[in-house]
């Protein structure tokens, strides 16, 4: 899961440059989940999300700011038509469609741009149920994903393969106390 770092902080505790840390939100999956921070969704690369097939991910998620919050204006713009071309990528390479998932978070350009420019300005935290249903959502749509997709057959070829039974001479050297 890849989920930009400017909509995956509240905006509300922040550091001596005014920007809050990131605060990457419990979207309560099961299973392992690697969750990467990345400053902007718009700068996803298709080898970001290969690399991630590649290493037996069923799904891979890439979380963005909502369209008009983004703090590099065009970031969510531009993840979308990235994530489209990878989207057909990976169906074209065989692996099916539907491995892939673009969710959106509120972004907080918004709200930094008011810092920016009326300093000491108080900004309201976002409303936490509204903040949670929307991580919910997101939740829903990886899971609906993983639901429908079939398991992803990189994941098999990354398995060792499985270890063959001793022979006799082998069976029979452990019986006398490991002498062969």
């Amino acid at each position: 899961m890849f989920v930009c770092t400017n909509c995956a902080r509240p905006g509300a505790a922040s550091t001596s440059s005014r920007r809050a840390r990131p605060s990457v939100p419990d979207f309560g999956l099961p299973g392992r989940v690697d969750q990467i921070v990345i400053p902007c969704a718009g700068r996803i690369q298709p080898e970001h999300v290969l690399k991630a097939l590649e290493a037996g991910s069923d799904v891979v998620a890439v979380v963005a700011c909502e369209e008009g919050n983004c703090h590099y204006s065009e970031g969510s713009r531009r993840c979308a038509l990235r994530v489209e071309h990878i989207g057909s990528l990976i169906e074209e390479i065989g692996l099916g469609e539907g491995r892939l998932v673009l969710a959106h978070l509120p972004g907080t350009a918004v709200e930094d741009m008011l810092l920016t420019a009326e300093p000491g300005s108080k900004i309201e935290p976002p409303d936490a149920a509204a903040l949670d249903q929307k991580v919910g959502a997101v939740r829903d749509q990886v899971l609906e994903a993983l639901r429908i997709v079939p398991a992803n057959p990189l994941a098999a070829a990354q398995k060792p393969a499985a270890q063959k039974p001793a022979g006799k001479k082998v069976a029979k050297a452990k019986e006398e106390g490991g002498r062969r």
